[in-house]
């Protein structure tokens, strides 16, 4: 005579069906992490392989201002005194080391221009030259040349992951930046004048490597900065275009 028997639980519609859903809800889940880390990842590894990094050297910690430093060891820390949260809407915040001041200088005339970047559908996208606030325009930022002079013209604009990316939206523009290459072309209209730029480098340093703001006066040139991974304030890409040629002066 047996001593146990075994019966197969016989598992009512209620129990097949909440079996099913947690099944279902952890499949979701890991596609939905995939499907927000997947352009973080993605990206590291194509900038490690084919990107250039940490060639320019950062701001010696030497220079930098007290009333930044105390602000750094404030910001975005677990200071009781801190926001925890580094407001990068703001121009100002993605090279904190390098401070524009608080208007364009008075040899800077124009107030704002237009950018289109046809390789990834940028039309028409507002400048303002000396502006603060990202999420609603395009920042020339530290303004002491322009478009077509002799100098450094050097674009922030922000960028997201790109499932939430839209053209027209000024918190999302430069999402595809890292999608430029070499002879790619960048188009500036300012009143009646156009300077077409053609991309020739492409890089990704530290918040603290300033030297990509700095002038230089040997060529017309043209920067276009963003913040990367997609979604992500780590680092930040520079991509470098020169100017083809004046235009008609007829």
């Amino acid at each position: 005579m047996a001593l146990r028997v075994y019966a197969k639980e016989v598992r009512t519609v209620k129990r097949q069906m909440i079996h099913v859903f947690s099944y279902a809800s952890l499949v979701i889940g890991c596609m939905l992490l995939f499907w927000a880390f997947y352009p973080i990842i993605s990206f590291e590894l194509y900038s490690r392989l084919f990107i250039q990094r940490d060639i320019l050297s950062p701001i010696p910690h030497s220079q930098m201002a007290s009333a930044l430093q105390e602000a750094s060891s404030v910001l975005g820390t677990s200071n009781v005194f801190s926001s925890n949260l580094k407001d990068f809407v703001q121009a100002s915040m993605w090279f904190p080391t390098k401070v524009q001041a608080a208007a364009p200088e008075e040899k800077v005339t124009v107030k704002d221009y237009y950018l289109s970047i046809p390789k990834i559908n940028i039309v028409n996208a507002h400048v303002v030259v000396g502006g603060e606030d990202l999420s609603k325009s395009l920042i020339h930022y530290i303004p002491t040349s322009l478009p077509g002079e002799v100098g450094n013209v050097a674009i922030f604009g922000h960028s997201t992951l790109p499932q939430l990316y839209n053209p027209k939206d000024y918190k999302t523009i430069f999402t595809y930046l890292p999608s430029l290459e070499k002879g790619d072309k960048a188009i500036i209209k300012m009143g009646d004048s156009e300077f077409e730029y053609t991309v020739y480098d492409m890089f990704v340093v530290k918040p603290d490597q300033i030297s990509v703001l700095e002038q230089k006066y040997d060529a017309s040139y043209l920067t276009l900065i963003t913040c990367v991974p997609p979604g992500t304030y780590w680092n930040r890409l520079v991509i470098r275009a020169k100017l083809d040629n004046l235009p008609d002066s007829n």
